[in-house]
């Protein structure tokens, strides 16, 4: 998480008080809207995290289910598609200075970890992120196939839109 970015959603846990809390991160209207821009959907009509915190040391383990609901547009045929999120969430907070080198392997229990400075981190800005994440960029709705049928996405060898673009690129490049 970059701390030259504000988040939209700022939820601050400190370290020494994390041990044994449940959190629970619900975002208020404008955070979602601020989200839904961020992620390039219509809209964040919920989000809800439930998360249980226990630490070792300087290392913060949060670990719980994250519910959302959002309207993204459909890929294909751009009208409004609501979608619902419901994702279990796991991260370790690790102090930034206990950082291990830029080119290490990692194990899967070890992808979600978030380095921290300080004595705080920011649980609010990990569930947003882990939103992003679990938005499809290619969902599709029920209009998706009678828009492919229309402009012929589906039957490569009939002139649609995006023919002319394959003929100028393939026009382009033979001029190689």
């Amino acid at each position: 998480m970059s701390e030259s970015i504000p988040s939209e959603m700022p939820r601050w846990v400190a370290v020494q008080q994390a041990d044994g809390r449940i959190v629970e991160i619900t975002a208020k209207p404008e955070e979602r809207s601020a989200l839904a821009k961020r992620f390039g959907i219509v809209s964040l009509d919920s989000l809800v995290a439930r998360l249980s915190l226990e630490t070792d040391g300087g290392v913060v383990e949060a670990r719980g289910q994250l519910s959302a609901a959002a309207t993204q547009a459909c890929a294909v045929s751009g009208e409004d598609l609501r979608t619902k999120i419901s994702e279990p969430l796991h991260f370790r907070f690790v102090p930034a200075s206990s950082q291990m080198p830029d080119e290490i392997e990692l194990e899967a229990d070890e992808l979600d970890e978030i380095p921290y400075d300080g004595d705080q981190f920011d649980l609010g800005e990990a569930v947003a992120q882990s939103v992003a994440l679990a938005i499809d960029p290619f969902a599709t709705g029920p209009e998706a196939d009678r828009v492919r049928d229309a402009v012929g996405l589906d039957e490569p060898e009939r002139e649609n839109p995006f023919a002319v673009l394959k003929g100028a690129v393939s026009k382009g490049s033979s001029k190689d």
